[in-house]
């Protein structure tokens, strides 16, 4: 198979910095060094474990098995040796993490999550060599030729994780990159004890009480939260109906994750509770201005990308302290969501800041052959 710059490696990556954020959270109070790291690989079937554990060990790493298969298989290897990658890096990664938490008082390693994160890892390798098999990984290779520019991998990798990032609470409907007060408190617990600790304090970590947006800019907000994928979309994607389908897409992926993320923190009855007034009149306009930009230029799309994302992070930062969002926050970060908090989280905080450096290089690089969608480059003489 010949070689293909592939979107699975960035998100291999990715997924694989997640695992270790899941497995050292919350990183405080480690013991070093610790007698033997391997100890546990010997001991007997723990008595404290649940079906939950088991499944979430067990699946939780067979999309990463997945993953650097595809990307092996799509880098110009063999299916077999593809395999055995996926299963090797799953094993090696597990290992190490099951090690590592022999230094943290809140994480038990156990040779029970090992076996099982290896066995998710084997499953995953298992489902590409299945999907190859089928001929699913040529048919994607043909379709995202047919669909998207070459070296589109990176808007790819975005568009994939935008909806995992609304998962995690959101002050307003689409409104990622709400990082300010978390940096606040992270810079703060850096320059305690130094002569910075008394000015940084007087600080506000955000917006005052009652000086919240006003109704226009949180339609504006909303507004932005849908516009900004669509835009990274259209830098990617080949003219025409195909745009239109990719915002329709986005329109959808974005309405599911809301309600989903309102259903796992107040529960099925108020699935939709997150549709208010303004949040479905900002949805209307970012649906109608992604309508309206379908024919703009690449370029053009990117440089528009950059003033929604900026515009949006300078108005998510201004975000009305919310008493039901606070809520919803303690419940990831305390209550049921633990596991799932790292990975949400970080992408909903990233994601736009990640999107305004990737749409900055698209607005500086030359717009090849490959970017304009006309096929492969012409043969050079005497190659």
């Amino acid at each position: 198979m010949s070689r293909h710059r592939s979107s699975a490696v960035p998100l291999a990556l990715l997924y694989a910095g997640l695992i270790v954020y899941a497995s050292l959270y919350p990183f405080g109070g480690w013991r070093w060094p610790v007698d033997n790291v391997l100890a546990f690989l010997v001991l007997p079937w723990s008595r404290w474990w649940s079906g939950f554990d088991l499944v979430s060990n067990l699946l939780g790493y067979l999309p990463l098995g997945l993953l650097v298969f595809g990307a092996r298989v799509r880098g110009g290897a063999t299916a077999a040796a593809s395999a055995w990658s996926a299963i090797a890096a799953g094993a090696t990664l597990s290992l190490a993490m099951e090690m590592l938490q022999n230094g943290l008082p809140h994480r038990v390693p156990s040779n029970i999550d090992l076996a099982l994160n290896v066995a998710g890892s084997a499953g995953g390798a298992a489902l590409g060599l299945l999907i190859d098999w089928l001929g699913g990984i040529e048919r994607w290779q043909s379709l995202r030729q047919r669909w998207f520019i070459d070296r589109s991998a990176g808007g790819l990798v975005l568009l994939l994780l935008w909806p995992f990032g609304l998962l995690f609470p959101t002050p307003l409907p689409l409104a990622l990159g709400q990082v300010a007060e978390r940096a606040h408190e992270l810079l703060s617990e850096a320059v305690e004890g130094t002569a910075a600790e008394t000015w940084f304090a007087s600080l506000p970590a955000s917006a005052p009480p009652g000086t919240g947006l006003s109704p226009a800019a949180e339609v504006m907000l909303v507004a932005c939260g849908l516009l900004a994928p669509c835009l990274v979309a259209y830098t990617i994607a080949r003219p025409g109906w195909r745009r239109l389908v990719l915002a329709g897409g986005a329109a959808a992926l974005g309405f599911s994750a809301m309600t989903l993320s309102t259903a796992m923190n107040f529960g099925p009855e108020h699935a939709f509770a997150w549709r208010t007034p303004n949040g479905f009149m900002g949805q209307l306009v970012g649906a109608l201005c992604a309508v309206l930009l379908v024919p703009a230029p690449r370029r053009i799309a990117a440089g528009l990308g950059l003033v929604v994302l900026t515009t949006m992070v300078l108005l998510v930062a201004h975000a009305p302290a919310d008493p039901y969002f606070a809520a919803s926050l303690q419940n990831w970060e305390q209550g049921r969501f633990i596991r799932f908090h790292g990975a949400a989280q970080w992408i909903g905080w990233v994601w736009p800041y990640v999107a305004l450096v990737y749409l900055l290089v698209r607005v500086a690089a030359r717009d090849d052959a490959g970017a304009r969608g006309a096929g492969p480059p012409p043969p050079r003489i005497g190659a």
